[in-house]
């Protein structure tokens, strides 16, 4: 059947291809490659990939494009699948005789609870779906199809035996080639890399325990299953020709330095390309190894360090210590590699002083940026699980994650410290963080540095300003309702 991959049109500025990382609205124009629907339509023939929110497309162009597709596969989560069944029965509506299907890891987790979210919604996939998508699209009967969850003729919702988890992860096509022909590469934009910029896999699934991270608790798992550091550097080689204005590459594995041996390996092969490439990283390598990155192209390491407490660390299986994470981040400073810092307020147990002592860390560790976000108890996850057993959750509906603007809303309080003040943390540590005169400074060497820089930074930070006012314009919405109940 001829396929088409959506990600559709959502809340203005919904960043759909960001998995579990940030999936929401974001405080600056932030947009994440869809490589989980591009791995699927590098398999599957006469297909297309649509990534709406970056591609300014709305509802009716989207309809318009759809309506010449017999199969449409549209990757949802948790925050977006009220939107996604709209535009699935819209889709439908058109042309009923359209068949469809829901990825993501929603799905995976409550393929049922799906299938029941709309009529319009054929078939779910469950766990790794990129062959389950390619064998759909091959018009089989969906009984035979493992990994697949479906409604029978009569409405029944049945479900197929468990597909295994690729092994040999160079047995999918790559990328590159679905990127050149349906997607508009200087439409990505993330603030802290190089514009234009590309992202890629080069494996799946962590390791690590984390029990907030939402792919290795669903999809990947905790087996990190990796591409062979050839076919990585044979892929970079020809990314680097198919796109020679690409400024900077970026590893979207979990972890790419989970696998240290590999990971470096990777990067001698890397460095006579001649590329800047960046990736996510724990806080806990050695100074040789952050340095032998930087000699072979590193420009930036994107760090999950959460939080500047301890305890609060180990609850969440984090790993790392703080001081670990200091030596780390000295250690990049020394070797002249960039940090992009992630931190989550909200994670059990927090307190006033355990978000104090968290800013605080930050500004301690000076990474170049950072991201302040509110824990997201997505269901799949060990988080929403202890969530839902200590009824630390805000709401009844537990997969309300996103207000209607589509910013993300405090869902958890705990003893002492309620949602509206673990909300209202996020924009004091933002502010706590940039407005001191070293980030200034070094935001304003960079505009000077580069004239396009400069137009993007002020850009961005307009958006971020305006952003900051919506947030409190929506926590003064709730206010007011909860005063009016």
């Amino acid at each position: 059947m001829k396929t088409l991959y959506l990600s559709p049109p959502s809340f203005d500025g919904f960043d759909g291809g960001a998995g579990a990382r940030y999936q929401a609205r974001r405080e600056v124009t932030s947009y994440w490659y869809p490589t989980w629907l591009a791995q699927p339509a590098a398999l599957t023939p006469n297909s297309r990939l649509l990534d709406c929110p970056p591609h300014d497309i709305d509802v009716a162009k989207c309809l318009a494009i759809a309506k010449d597709f017999d199969h449409v596969i549209i990757n949802t989560s948790t925050p977006s699948l009220k939107n996604d069944c709209k535009v699935a029965e819209a889709i439908k509506a058109q042309k009923p005789d359209t068949k469809i299907g829901f990825v993501g890891a929603h799905t995976m987790v409550l393929p049922t609870e799906t299938l029941k979210a709309s009529p319009a919604i054929d078939w779910v996939g469950r766990k790794e779906f990129d062959f389950t998508c390619k064998e759909v699209a091959e018009d089989r009967d969906l009984a035979t199809i493992a990994g697949l969850s479906y409604k029978d003729k009569d409405g029944k919702i049945k479900h197929n035996p468990e597909r295994e988890m690729i092994q040999n992860m160079d047995t999918l096509p790559w990328v590159a080639d679905v990127y050149k022909r349906d997607l508009q590469i200087e439409k990505y934009f993330i603030g802290y890399l190089l514009h234009p910029y590309i992202s890629m896999y080069t494996g799946r699934g962590c390791p690590a325990q984390c029990t907030f991270c939402l792919w290795p608790q669903t999809i990947g798992g905790h087996k990190y299953r990796v591409r062979s550091p050839q076919n990585v550097a044979d892929e970079m080689a020809y990314m680097k020709k198919l796109f020679p204005h690409v400024r900077e590459f970026f590893f979207d594995d979990d972890t790419f330095t989970a696998n240290l041996p590999r990971a470096r390996e990777i990067a001698k092969k890397l460095g006579p390309l001649g590329v800047h490439w960046s990736c996510n990283s724990r806080a806990n390598l050695d100074y040789d190894t952050i340095k032998s990155f930087k000699d072979n192209g590193l420009r930036l390491f994107l760090v999950g360090y959460e939080s500047g407490n301890d305890e609060t660390l180990t609850r969440i299986k984090k790993g790392v210590t703080t001081d670990e994470m200091r030596r780390f981040t000295k250690d990049c400073h020394k070797a002249g590699v960039v940090i992009h810092g992630t931190f989550i307020l909200g994670l059990p147990i927090e307190t006033k002083e355990t978000i104090e002592q968290t800013i605080r860390f930050a500004q301690e560790l000076d990474v170049f940026s950072l991201q302040v976000s509110l824990a997201a108890p997505y269901p799949g996850t060990e988080l929403y699980e202890q969530a839902r057993q200590n009824g630390w959750f805000t709401k009844k509906d537990k997969t309300d994650l996103v207000e209607t603007d589509g910013f993300q809303q405090s869902s958890l309080a705990y003893p002492g410290l309620g949602k509206d003040e673990i909300f209202e943390s996020v924009e004091r540590f933002y502010h706590r963080y940039y407005l001191r005169p070293k980030p200034i400074l070094r935001i304003i060497k960079t505009m000077l540095e580069d004239k396009d820089v400069c137009v993007r930074r002020l850009r961005e930070g307009y958006e971020f300003f305006k952003s900051m006012a919506q947030r409190r314009s929506d926590l003064e919405a709730v206010k007011a309702g909860a005063v009016a109940t």
